[in-house]
């Protein structure tokens, strides 16, 4: 697959520029999010002026975004007004309509394009891909089967039972361990299947894992690829709670597979933008050469949100740039960092009556860059926000990382 040959001069969209008309370069986004936001702003540090499209009234990136239109995502009239407002767009989270980003690359350069969201869209897609890539990477996805019907499923059961125990998930719209349910045995699977409402899922075979990454690229439209170190995420609940990102948080062997992996994969689909492509690290180093590829997401990611305070260049910024056709620099990280993410769980008491975090507390520790996303509620298990620490070496950073978790009540302590 290759999705940007029609677009590969694509003309560069520069910073603070004024056409013919007397309108301002401006940058759109589909989704008002955290991600959004943090888009908007590292877009407005350039000096664009920036658009969101979002049907959400209070959401963190309309509220701080030069125009908000307050549409759905595939409302006609509102997919016009951003084409005509932006010099080109993306988005911020991949379940937005594929539809809508064909719609607005009828005129529009859009970034990552409507083919390679919808890739990510469906994970039957994705593994078809990812195994599409093992000859090139040497890495592939965990053993799976494709679950679309009774046969499938019976089949299960017989000739791939050795798939189980596994892990069920939905193919479309499962997202922060949504849509996924562990099974060990083939009623558990029949089960599973039917509580999930018998939809087109995909079974994983469970491997031994000692650790989750991620690793962070950014290619822009003429195939330019700058990334970042692969960071080591640790999961609460199936929701990101923790990410270490120095030198050494992994084996250097591992970090650099995982990389040339993510590099290969983009190129592949022929992307443009930020992709994140996410590993699991196997136990047992014969199985799969220890590292498997998970799944992606066509955009910044939270494991990369330390980027914004231990890098000169943040994976938002590299998002700016890659869509507006700009140069990738390849970023440099300059301090070690853990980043803790900040659920609405915060905001209770053990006996769920709000309180405010002990911000005082948190803040006078050294290192510590918090950042709340905006979000006039605060709900169990949503994300408000997240706390990154630096420091000169991986010690101290650790040391202030644990403080921060056990004054704010974070789940994940003990694998900082």
């Amino acid at each position: 697959m290759n999705a940007d040959t029609h677009i590969a001069a694509m003309t560069p969209v520069f910073p603070g520029s004024v056409d013919a008309a007397g309108q301002r370069a401006t940058l759109g986004v589909l989704g008002g999010g955290q991600l959004g936001r943090m888009f908007v702003h590292a877009a407005q540090r350039l000096g664009y002026f920036t658009a969101v499209l979002e049907p959400d009234a209070q959401s963190p990136a309309g509220l701080v975004s030069h125009h908000h239109i307050q549409t759905d995502y595939d409302d006609p009239a509102g997919l016009a007004q951003l084409a005509q407002l932006c010099q080109a767009i993306t988005t911020e989270f991949e379940n937005v309509p594929a539809q809508a980003l064909q719609t607005l690359a009828q005129a529009r350069p859009v970034a990552p394009s409507a083919a390679v969201v919808g890739i990510a869209q469906n994970r039957i897609e994705e593994k078809a891909h990812f195994a599409a890539c093992a000859n090139l990477s040497g890495v592939t996805c965990a053993p799976y089967a494709v679950i679309e019907t009774l046969a499938h499923l019976q089949a299960i059961q017989g000739d791939q039972a050795d798939l189980l125990p596994g892990i069920l998930k939905t193919a479309r719209m499962g997202y922060d361990g949504k849509g996924q349910i562990r099974v060990k045995t083939s009623g558990e699977l029949a089960a599973a299947w039917a509580e999930l409402g018998g939809v087109a899922c995909v079974l994983e075979k469970m491997l031994p894992l000692t650790a989750e990454c991620s690793v962070l690229v950014a290619r822009g439209w003429d195939g330019q690829v700058v990334s970042f170190a692969p960071q080591r995420n640790v999961h609460v609940n199936g929701i990101l709670a923790v990410t270490h990102a120095y030198e050494g948080n992994m084996p250097s062997s591992l970090a650099d597979r995982a990389r040339d992996a993510a590099v290969s994969i983009a190129h592949h689909i022929g992307y443009v933008g930020v992709l994140c492509v996410e590993f699991f690290v196997v136990e047992d180093g014969s199985v799969h050469g220890g590292l498997v590829v998970n799944e992606m997401a066509p955009r910044p990611h939270n494991s990369g949100h330390y980027t914004l305070d231990a890098c000169d260049v943040s994976q938002f910024e590299l998002q700016v740039h890659a869509m507006a056709g700009l140069p990738l620099p390849q970023p440099r990280q300059h301090s070690p960092a853990i980043m803790l993410n900040l659920l609405g769980d915060v905001w209770f008491d053990a006996s769920g009556q709000l309180q405010e975090p002990d911000w005082h507390s948190v803040l006078s520790l050294p290192g510590t860059h918090l950042h709340l996303y905006g979000k006039v509620e605060a709900r169990a298990g949503r994300k408000m926000g997240h706390l990154t620490i630096t420091g000169p070496d991986v010690t101290s950073v650790t040391t202030v990382a644990r403080q921060a978790a056990d004054l704010l009540n974070l789940p994940g302590l003990n694998a900082i």
